[in-house]
């Protein structure tokens, strides 16, 4: 018997402002979107599902929007993707740093303030 978890299925990320959020996700980030209605929309990055949920802010659950989301996005060249997206208008904290295990992690903010990880 493997293991109990064969595969990522889905990812779901937090905003207040879905129209932005769709415009970050599938115009700057250039990621496919598969389904959408008023509340949410899906994105289909290497056969998984991004999905974008809008958290109204009476919701309990709006205390996510906004968090550091603990899921990396692997990218061919980070530094040309730092370029690229900070010429987009994107916001990086800071730019992209080789970490001691021989990666480069670059940390950029979505709209809503969701940090995303970009591993290259």
């Amino acid at each position: 018997m493997g293991p109990v978890l064969k595969s990522l299925s889905a990812v779901r990320i937090f905003v207040d402002d879905l129209d932005r959020a769709r415009q970050f996700y599938g115009d700057i980030l250039e990621l496919h979107e598969t389904a959408a209605t008023s509340e949410w929309a899906v994105f289909d990055i290497d056969g998984k599902q991004l999905i974008i949920e809008k958290v109204p802010p009476d919701d309990p659950e709006h205390e996510l929007v906004g968090r550091l989301l603990a899921v990396s996005f692997e990218v061919d060249d980070i530094e040309a993707t730092f370029r690229n997206l900070t010429a987009k208008g994107v916001s990086f904290p800071e730019p992209p740093e080789r970490q001691s295990w021989g990666g480069t992690l670059a940390f950029p903010r979505d709209p809503d303030g969701n940090i995303l990880t970009l591993v290259g």
